[in-house]
Protein backbone atom coordinates (compact mmCIF):
# COMPACT_ATOMS: atom_id res chain seq x y z
CA UNK A 1 0.00 0.00 0.00
CA UNK A 2 2.90 2.17 0.59
CA UNK A 3 4.43 2.35 -2.48
CA UNK A 4 1.34 3.45 -4.64
CA UNK A 5 1.75 7.23 -4.67
CA UNK A 6 -2.08 7.56 -5.27
CA UNK A 7 -2.54 6.54 -1.86
CA UNK A 8 -2.08 10.14 -0.71
CA UNK A 9 -5.00 11.26 -2.60
CA UNK A 10 -7.29 9.20 0.12
CA UNK A 11 -7.00 12.18 3.26
CA UNK A 12 -8.75 14.06 0.27
CA UNK A 13 -11.85 11.28 0.97
CA UNK A 14 -13.22 11.82 4.43
CA UNK A 15 -15.94 8.62 3.88
CA UNK A 16 -12.44 6.81 3.45
CA UNK A 17 -11.50 6.37 6.93
CA UNK A 18 -14.99 5.17 7.70
CA UNK A 19 -15.96 2.86 5.02
CA UNK A 20 -14.54 0.46 2.19
CA UNK A 21 -15.85 2.59 -1.02
CA UNK A 22 -16.44 0.60 -3.83
CA UNK A 23 -19.02 2.18 -6.16
CA UNK A 24 -17.36 4.86 -7.52
CA UNK A 25 -19.36 4.31 -10.73
CA UNK A 26 -22.66 5.50 -9.18
CA UNK A 27 -21.59 8.12 -6.78
CA UNK A 28 -18.09 8.95 -6.20
CA UNK A 29 -16.47 9.67 -2.75
CA UNK A 30 -16.79 13.35 -1.99
CA UNK A 31 -13.85 15.55 -1.71
CA UNK A 32 -13.32 17.29 1.39
CA UNK A 33 -13.50 20.71 -0.52
CA UNK A 34 -16.79 20.33 -1.59
CA UNK A 35 -17.71 22.31 1.61
CA UNK A 36 -15.80 25.37 1.05
CA UNK A 37 -17.51 25.32 -2.30
CA UNK A 38 -21.05 25.38 -1.06
CA UNK A 39 -20.02 27.75 1.59
CA UNK A 40 -18.45 29.98 -1.06
CA UNK A 41 -22.06 29.48 -2.90
CA UNK A 42 -23.90 30.34 0.65
CA UNK A 43 -21.58 33.59 1.02
CA UNK A 44 -22.30 35.15 -2.47
CA UNK A 45 -25.58 35.09 -1.59
CA UNK A 46 -26.13 35.64 1.57
CA UNK A 47 -23.52 38.96 0.89
CA UNK A 48 -24.85 39.97 -2.40
CA UNK A 49 -27.99 38.63 -2.88
CA UNK A 50 -29.28 38.65 -6.52
CA UNK A 51 -25.65 40.86 -7.73
CA UNK A 52 -23.81 37.74 -7.37
CA UNK A 53 -25.19 36.44 -10.96
CA UNK A 54 -22.70 38.35 -12.11
CA UNK A 55 -20.08 40.46 -10.95
CA UNK A 56 -18.22 43.38 -13.14
CA UNK A 57 -14.95 41.77 -12.58
CA UNK A 58 -16.05 38.56 -14.30
CA UNK A 59 -17.02 36.38 -11.51
CA UNK A 60 -20.14 35.50 -10.56
CA UNK A 61 -22.70 32.66 -10.53
CA UNK A 62 -23.11 32.55 -14.37
CA UNK A 63 -19.10 33.10 -14.92
CA UNK A 64 -18.57 30.36 -12.81
CA UNK A 65 -21.09 28.10 -14.72
CA UNK A 66 -18.74 28.99 -17.85
CA UNK A 67 -15.56 28.25 -16.33
CA UNK A 68 -16.64 25.05 -14.39
CA UNK A 69 -17.84 23.89 -18.23
CA UNK A 70 -14.85 24.84 -19.57
CA UNK A 71 -12.65 22.79 -16.84
CA UNK A 72 -14.56 19.70 -17.46
CA UNK A 73 -14.35 19.99 -20.89
CA UNK A 74 -10.38 20.17 -20.59
CA UNK A 75 -11.08 16.52 -18.83
CA UNK A 76 -12.47 14.91 -22.11
CA UNK A 77 -10.33 17.48 -24.82
CA UNK A 78 -12.85 20.04 -25.51
CA UNK A 79 -11.97 22.97 -26.55
CA UNK A 80 -13.39 25.71 -24.28
CA UNK A 81 -17.23 27.32 -24.83
CA UNK A 82 -17.87 23.74 -26.67
CA UNK A 83 -18.98 22.51 -23.31
CA UNK A 84 -22.38 23.82 -21.30
CA UNK A 85 -23.68 22.61 -17.68
CA UNK A 86 -27.39 21.06 -17.38
CA UNK A 87 -29.21 19.33 -14.58
CA UNK A 88 -29.24 15.34 -16.06
CA UNK A 89 -29.18 13.66 -19.33
CA UNK A 90 -32.08 12.47 -20.12
CA UNK A 91 -32.92 16.32 -20.62
CA UNK A 92 -29.92 16.91 -22.57
CA UNK A 93 -30.91 13.93 -24.91
CA UNK A 94 -34.47 15.38 -25.16
CA UNK A 95 -32.97 18.58 -26.62
CA UNK A 96 -30.47 16.86 -28.88
CA UNK A 97 -33.47 15.01 -30.43
CA UNK A 98 -35.54 18.18 -30.61
CA UNK A 99 -33.25 19.54 -33.08
CA UNK A 100 -33.18 16.91 -35.62
CA UNK A 101 -36.03 16.85 -38.28
CA UNK A 102 -37.71 13.52 -38.14
CA UNK A 103 -40.25 14.26 -40.79
CA UNK A 104 -38.77 13.20 -43.62
CA UNK A 105 -37.11 9.42 -44.42
CA UNK A 106 -33.69 10.22 -42.53
CA UNK A 107 -35.78 9.76 -39.56
CA UNK A 108 -34.07 6.18 -37.71
CA UNK A 109 -32.61 6.40 -33.88
CA UNK A 110 -30.17 3.69 -33.85
CA UNK A 111 -28.70 2.48 -30.68
CA UNK A 112 -28.20 -0.86 -28.60
CA UNK A 113 -30.27 -2.51 -25.72
CA UNK A 114 -27.59 -2.05 -23.14
CA UNK A 115 -28.23 1.57 -22.93
CA UNK A 116 -29.12 3.56 -19.50
CA UNK A 117 -32.67 3.52 -19.19
CA UNK A 118 -33.17 7.39 -19.13
CA UNK A 119 -32.36 7.93 -22.59
CA UNK A 120 -33.89 5.27 -24.29
CA UNK A 121 -37.39 6.20 -22.18
CA UNK A 122 -36.62 9.55 -24.32
CA UNK A 123 -35.47 8.39 -27.71
CA UNK A 124 -39.14 5.69 -27.40
CA UNK A 125 -41.11 8.96 -26.90
CA UNK A 126 -39.90 10.16 -29.62
CA UNK A 127 -41.90 8.49 -31.93
CA UNK A 128 -44.37 10.74 -31.55
CA UNK A 129 -42.81 13.34 -33.60
CA UNK A 130 -41.81 10.76 -36.45
CA UNK A 131 -38.98 8.76 -35.41
CA UNK A 132 -38.35 5.37 -35.78
CA UNK A 133 -36.19 3.11 -32.87
CA UNK A 134 -33.75 0.63 -34.32
CA UNK A 135 -32.91 -1.42 -31.76
CA UNK A 136 -29.71 -3.67 -31.84
CA UNK A 137 -30.01 -6.37 -29.34
CA UNK A 138 -27.11 -7.70 -27.09
CA UNK A 139 -26.52 -11.85 -26.77
CA UNK A 140 -24.36 -12.12 -23.28
CA UNK A 141 -25.87 -9.05 -21.54
CA UNK A 142 -22.03 -7.56 -21.80
CA UNK A 143 -21.50 -6.04 -24.80
CA UNK A 144 -23.21 -5.83 -28.18
CA UNK A 145 -21.48 -7.28 -31.62
CA UNK A 146 -20.47 -3.60 -32.81
CA UNK A 147 -20.59 -4.95 -36.34
CA UNK A 148 -24.28 -5.63 -35.81
CA UNK A 149 -24.78 -2.43 -34.79
CA UNK A 150 -22.67 -0.47 -37.82
CA UNK A 151 -24.94 -2.48 -40.12
CA UNK A 152 -27.92 -1.02 -38.77
CA UNK A 153 -26.91 2.20 -39.62
CA UNK A 154 -27.66 3.24 -43.42
CA UNK A 155 -28.86 6.42 -44.84
CA UNK A 156 -32.06 6.41 -42.63
CA UNK A 157 -30.37 6.91 -39.91
CA UNK A 158 -30.52 10.49 -37.95
CA UNK A 159 -28.51 9.76 -34.83
CA UNK A 160 -26.96 7.10 -33.08
CA UNK A 161 -26.97 7.15 -28.97
CA UNK A 162 -24.60 5.16 -27.42
CA UNK A 163 -22.65 4.75 -24.61
CA UNK A 164 -18.84 4.72 -24.29
CA UNK A 165 -18.97 2.55 -21.05
CA UNK A 166 -22.18 0.49 -20.01
CA UNK A 167 -23.75 0.66 -16.94
CA UNK A 168 -24.69 -2.82 -16.35
CA UNK A 169 -21.65 -4.58 -17.54
CA UNK A 170 -18.18 -1.87 -17.68
CA UNK A 171 -18.24 -2.69 -21.32
CA UNK A 172 -15.84 -0.21 -23.02
CA UNK A 173 -17.18 -0.02 -26.69
CA UNK A 174 -14.93 0.92 -29.56
CA UNK A 175 -16.63 3.86 -30.58
CA UNK A 176 -14.56 5.20 -33.46
CA UNK A 177 -16.23 2.95 -36.13
CA UNK A 178 -19.38 3.86 -34.94
CA UNK A 179 -18.84 7.66 -35.35
CA UNK A 180 -16.57 7.01 -39.12
CA UNK A 181 -19.69 4.53 -40.05
CA UNK A 182 -22.54 7.31 -39.34
CA UNK A 183 -20.55 10.26 -40.44
CA UNK A 184 -19.88 8.33 -43.52
CA UNK A 185 -23.87 8.23 -44.37
CA UNK A 186 -24.64 11.20 -42.77
CA UNK A 187 -25.90 11.32 -39.46
CA UNK A 188 -24.73 12.13 -36.22
CA UNK A 189 -23.88 10.56 -32.92
CA UNK A 190 -24.54 11.56 -29.06
CA UNK A 191 -22.17 9.82 -27.08
CA UNK A 192 -22.69 9.38 -23.29
CA UNK A 193 -19.19 9.35 -21.38
CA UNK A 194 -21.07 9.33 -17.95
CA UNK A 195 -19.77 6.00 -16.94
CA UNK A 196 -16.01 6.63 -18.84
CA UNK A 197 -14.85 10.28 -17.96
CA UNK A 198 -12.70 10.48 -14.88
CA UNK A 199 -11.05 6.55 -15.06
CA UNK A 200 -10.98 6.04 -19.26
CA UNK A 201 -8.96 8.61 -20.84
CA UNK A 202 -10.92 9.84 -24.43
CA UNK A 203 -10.76 12.70 -26.70
CA UNK A 204 -14.34 14.13 -28.20
CA UNK A 205 -11.97 16.21 -30.54
CA UNK A 206 -9.93 13.14 -31.84
CA UNK A 207 -13.01 11.06 -31.44
CA UNK A 208 -14.67 14.11 -34.06
CA UNK A 209 -18.02 12.90 -32.40
CA UNK A 210 -20.93 15.37 -32.73
CA UNK A 211 -22.29 15.43 -29.22
CA UNK A 212 -21.55 14.09 -25.83
CA UNK A 213 -23.11 14.24 -22.95
CA UNK A 214 -22.14 13.13 -18.99
CA UNK A 215 -22.34 14.03 -15.69
CA UNK A 216 -20.44 14.53 -12.37
CA UNK A 217 -21.55 12.50 -9.85
CA UNK A 218 -19.96 9.29 -10.82
CA UNK A 219 -15.46 8.91 -11.30
CA UNK A 220 -15.07 12.52 -11.41
CA UNK A 221 -16.42 12.71 -7.84
CA UNK A 222 -18.75 15.52 -8.35
CA UNK A 223 -22.48 15.98 -6.57
CA UNK A 224 -25.76 15.13 -8.25
CA UNK A 225 -27.14 17.45 -11.02
CA UNK A 226 -23.83 18.66 -12.94
CA UNK A 227 -24.16 17.19 -16.15
CA UNK A 228 -23.16 18.82 -19.49
CA UNK A 229 -23.49 18.56 -23.12
CA UNK A 230 -20.51 18.62 -25.91
CA UNK A 231 -21.19 20.19 -28.90
CA UNK A 232 -18.32 19.77 -31.60
CA UNK A 233 -17.52 23.47 -32.48
CA UNK A 234 -18.37 23.65 -36.22
CA UNK A 235 -21.66 22.19 -35.32
CA UNK A 236 -22.73 25.04 -33.26
CA UNK A 237 -23.71 28.07 -35.22
CA UNK A 238 -26.34 25.14 -36.69
CA UNK A 239 -27.51 23.80 -33.76
CA UNK A 240 -30.84 25.29 -33.31
CA UNK A 241 -32.79 22.71 -30.52
CA UNK A 242 -36.97 23.10 -30.00
CA UNK A 243 -35.91 22.78 -26.37
CA UNK A 244 -34.35 26.36 -25.37
CA UNK A 245 -34.65 29.10 -22.37
CA UNK A 246 -33.89 32.30 -21.60
CA UNK A 247 -30.00 31.02 -21.01
CA UNK A 248 -29.82 30.10 -24.66
CA UNK A 249 -30.52 33.67 -25.32
CA UNK A 250 -27.43 35.41 -26.68
CA UNK A 251 -28.68 38.46 -24.62
CA UNK A 252 -30.13 36.42 -21.56
CA UNK A 253 -30.44 39.33 -19.44
CA UNK A 254 -32.18 41.81 -22.02
CA UNK A 255 -35.26 39.99 -21.80
CA UNK A 256 -35.87 40.44 -25.44
CA UNK A 257 -39.13 38.85 -26.79
CA UNK A 258 -36.89 37.54 -30.34
CA UNK A 259 -34.73 34.59 -29.75
CA UNK A 260 -30.92 35.28 -30.36
CA UNK A 261 -29.15 31.98 -30.01
CA UNK A 262 -26.25 32.26 -28.16
CA UNK A 263 -22.79 32.09 -29.61
CA UNK A 264 -20.96 29.24 -27.67
CA UNK A 265 -22.74 26.19 -26.83
CA UNK A 266 -24.18 27.63 -23.98
CA UNK A 267 -27.31 28.26 -26.75
CA UNK A 268 -28.18 24.35 -25.45
CA UNK A 269 -28.51 26.22 -21.70
CA UNK A 270 -32.46 26.19 -21.48
CA UNK A 271 -33.65 27.44 -18.09
CA UNK A 272 -31.29 28.46 -15.11
CA UNK A 273 -28.79 26.23 -14.43
CA UNK A 274 -27.09 24.14 -11.75
CA UNK A 275 -25.38 26.58 -9.94
CA UNK A 276 -25.67 25.57 -6.31
CA UNK A 277 -24.74 21.98 -7.52
CA UNK A 278 -21.40 23.28 -9.43
CA UNK A 279 -19.72 24.13 -6.51
CA UNK A 280 -19.99 20.59 -5.51
CA UNK A 281 -18.98 19.37 -8.57
CA UNK A 282 -15.36 22.00 -9.34
CA UNK A 283 -13.45 20.05 -6.59
CA UNK A 284 -13.51 16.63 -7.69
CA UNK A 285 -12.39 17.65 -11.55
CA UNK A 286 -9.71 20.13 -9.94
CA UNK A 287 -8.28 16.30 -8.04
CA UNK A 288 -8.92 14.24 -11.29
CA UNK A 289 -6.74 16.14 -13.36
CA UNK A 290 -4.13 16.74 -10.99
CA UNK A 291 -3.74 12.97 -10.64
CA UNK A 292 -3.92 12.27 -14.18
CA UNK A 293 -6.07 10.19 -15.82
CA UNK A 294 -3.35 7.85 -17.35
CA UNK A 295 -2.05 7.32 -13.46
CA UNK A 296 -5.77 6.33 -12.73
CA UNK A 297 -6.84 4.13 -15.83
CA UNK A 298 -3.69 2.40 -15.13
CA UNK A 299 -4.54 1.55 -11.03
CA UNK A 300 -8.02 1.15 -12.59
CA UNK A 301 -7.15 -1.66 -15.04
CA UNK A 302 -4.79 -3.29 -12.15
CA UNK A 303 -7.48 -3.28 -9.39
CA UNK A 304 -10.35 -4.59 -11.67
CA UNK A 305 -8.59 -7.13 -13.28
CA UNK A 306 -7.74 -8.44 -9.54
CA UNK A 307 -10.97 -8.40 -8.69
CA UNK A 308 -12.37 -10.16 -11.93
CA UNK A 309 -9.05 -13.00 -10.60
CA UNK A 310 -10.24 -13.47 -7.48
CA UNK A 311 -13.83 -13.32 -8.04
CA UNK A 312 -13.48 -16.44 -10.95
CA UNK A 313 -11.12 -18.35 -8.37
CA UNK A 314 -14.26 -17.99 -5.78
CA UNK A 315 -16.57 -19.35 -8.14
CA UNK A 316 -18.53 -16.30 -8.76
CA UNK A 317 -19.91 -15.00 -12.04
CA UNK A 318 -18.30 -12.22 -13.37
CA UNK A 319 -20.28 -10.32 -15.92
CA UNK A 320 -17.94 -7.59 -17.04
CA UNK A 321 -15.26 -8.40 -19.63
CA UNK A 322 -12.48 -10.19 -18.78
CA UNK A 323 -10.26 -8.22 -21.52
CA UNK A 324 -8.83 -5.35 -19.57
CA UNK A 325 -8.84 -3.25 -22.91
CA UNK A 326 -12.82 -3.56 -23.55
CA UNK A 327 -13.43 -3.02 -19.61
CA UNK A 328 -14.36 0.18 -18.31
CA UNK A 329 -13.93 0.46 -13.69
CA UNK A 330 -16.29 -1.56 -12.94
CA UNK A 331 -16.25 -5.47 -11.90
CA UNK A 332 -20.00 -7.15 -11.75
CA UNK A 333 -19.85 -9.87 -9.18
CA UNK A 334 -22.83 -12.12 -9.13
CA UNK A 335 -23.96 -15.43 -7.10
CA UNK A 336 -27.14 -16.72 -5.70
CA UNK A 337 -28.99 -14.44 -3.85
CA UNK A 338 -26.22 -11.66 -4.62
CA UNK A 339 -29.15 -8.67 -4.20
CA UNK A 340 -29.82 -9.72 -0.32
CA UNK A 341 -25.66 -10.24 -0.05
CA UNK A 342 -25.24 -6.77 -1.37
CA UNK A 343 -27.57 -5.33 1.35
CA UNK A 344 -25.24 -7.27 4.02
CA UNK A 345 -22.48 -5.58 2.70
CA UNK A 346 -23.08 -2.47 2.87
CA UNK A 347 -24.40 -2.82 6.30
CA UNK A 348 -20.98 -4.68 7.18
CA UNK A 349 -19.42 -1.03 5.70
CA UNK A 350 -18.89 -2.29 2.00
CA UNK A 351 -20.50 0.62 -0.01
CA UNK A 352 -21.46 -1.06 -3.40
CA UNK A 353 -24.56 -1.53 -5.24
CA UNK A 354 -26.72 -4.60 -7.57
CA UNK A 355 -27.79 -4.56 -10.77
CA UNK A 356 -30.56 -6.91 -12.22
CA UNK A 357 -28.68 -8.70 -14.78
CA UNK A 358 -25.37 -7.48 -13.56
CA UNK A 359 -24.55 -8.66 -10.04
CA UNK A 360 -23.03 -6.80 -7.30
CA UNK A 361 -21.19 -3.64 -9.05
CA UNK A 362 -17.70 -3.36 -7.28
CA UNK A 363 -16.20 0.03 -9.09
CA UNK A 364 -12.26 0.99 -6.99
CA UNK A 365 -10.63 4.08 -8.04
CA UNK A 366 -7.46 5.38 -7.67
CA UNK A 367 -8.02 5.85 -3.88
CA UNK A 368 -8.53 2.47 -3.01
CA UNK A 369 -6.33 -0.59 -2.47
CA UNK A 370 -6.17 -4.06 -3.00
CA UNK A 371 -6.39 -5.02 0.66
CA UNK A 372 -9.91 -3.56 0.16
CA UNK A 373 -10.33 -5.18 -3.06
CA UNK A 374 -9.48 -8.55 -1.47
CA UNK A 375 -11.42 -7.82 1.70
CA UNK A 376 -14.88 -7.56 -0.11
CA UNK A 377 -13.65 -11.07 -2.39
CA UNK A 378 -13.69 -12.54 1.22
CA UNK A 379 -16.97 -10.72 2.64
CA UNK A 380 -18.45 -12.14 -0.64
CA UNK A 381 -17.45 -16.14 -0.22
CA UNK A 382 -18.61 -15.85 3.55
CA UNK A 383 -21.83 -14.25 2.50
CA UNK A 384 -22.32 -16.96 0.18
CA UNK A 385 -21.72 -20.05 2.57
Amino acid sequence: MTNDPLLKWREEFPILSRKTYLINNSLGAMPRKVYEGLKHFADMWNEDGVVAWHYEDGTGWLDDCEKTADLIGSVMGAPPRSVMLHLNVATLTAQVLSSIDFSGKRNRIVYDDMQFTSPHYVCQQWARYGAELHLVKSHDRIGVDVQQLLDAIDERTAIVPISHVYFRSAYLQDVQPIIDKAHKVGAKVLLDVYQSIGTVPFDVTQLNVDFAVGGSVKWVCGGPNVCYLYIRPDLIPTYQPALTGWISHARPFKFEMDFTPHKTAWRAATGTPPVVALYSARPGYDIIKQVGLPAIREKSVRLTSHLVEKALEAGFTVNSPRDPARRGGTVCIDFANAEEAHNELIRRGFVIDYRPGGGIRVSPHFYNTIDECNAIIAQMKELRR
